[in-house]
C-alpha cells in the first residue's frame, strides 16, 4: 500500500537525502580529493646552470678525469696488496681436504610386489608375441636361468592341458632361459602384476 505525497514516512526522506549527498560525493572527483590534470608545468630557469663554450673552438673540448683523491676512494688499483693487519702471511695455512671412505654401490635390481606368482615350462614361437592365458595388456615378468624380462600380454594361449604356462618370441626365450640354442622349452616363473 502506497503512501500518499503528503504522508511519506520521515524516515524514507533521510534515507533518499543521505542516498543522494553519497552518490554526489562519488559521482563529484573534487569532493573526493582528486584534482584534474594540471598543464604542463616548464622547468624554472633557477634549476639550471650557464655553460658557456667557444664557437671557435670546434669539437677538441674534452672532459677532465676525476683528481687522484676522487678517483681512489671508490676503486682499487691493480697493484694494491690486501693484508689483515696484524696477521703474517705464513701463518695462514690451509689445511688439506679430509679423506673420506666412502662405501662402494653395490648393484642391485627392486621390483615392484607382484600380485601373484606362476610357475612352469616356457615355449618360444616366431610370431613376434607373448602368450599367456591372461587379458591382453597385463605386465607380466619372466624370470629364468639367463634372467628377467618385462613384457605385456599381447596375444593368447598356450593351449590348456600342455603344461606350458607361457609361449615367448624366440629372442626373448634365449634370452630369459640362458640355455643351448637347440632347447625348446625352459623352466620359468612369471610374475603377473596386472593390467595398468
Amino acid at each position: 500500500m502506497g503512501y500518499p505525497p503528503c504522508l511519506v514516512p520521515r524516515k524514507t526522506i533521510v534515507a533518499g537525502v543521505v542516498l543522494t549527498t553519497a552518490l554526489a560525493l562519488v559521482a563529484a572527483p573534487g569532493f573526493a580529493g582528486s584534482r584534474t590534470p594540471a598543464p604542463y608545468q616548464p622547468v624554472p630557469a633557477a634549476a639550471l646552470q650557464t655553460l658557456d663554450i667557444d664557437a671557435n673552438a670546434g669539437s677538441t673540448a674534452s672532459i677532465a678525469s676525476f683528481d687522484r683523491a676522487y678517483d681512489s676512494a671508490g676503486r682499487l688499483g691493480e697493484d694494491l696488496v690486501v693484508a689483515i693487519p696484524g696477521v703474517a702471511r705464513e701463518a695462514a695455512v690451509i689445511a688439506p681436504p679430509r679423506s673420506v671412505k666412502q662405501p662402494q654401490p653395490k648393484p642391485r635390481a627392486v621390483a615392484r610386489p607382484a600380485k601373484y606368482v606362476l610357475s612352469g615350462q616356457a615355449t618360444f614361437y616366431d610370431n613376434g608375441t607373448t602368450a599367456m592365458r591372461l587379458p591382453r595388456g597385463t605386465v607380466i615378468r619372466v624370470c629364468g636361468k639367463g634372467g628377467c624380462i618385462q613384457r605385456v600380454v599381447n596375444d593368447y594361449g598356450p593351449k590348456a592341458g600342455t603344461g606350458r604356462i607361457i609361449d615367448l618370441y624366440r629372442p626373448d626365450f634365449f634370452k630369459v632361459c640362458g640355455c643351448a640354442s637347440w632347447s625348446g622349452v625352459t623352466n620359468v616363473k612369471v610374475y603377473v602384476y596386472g593390467v595398468p
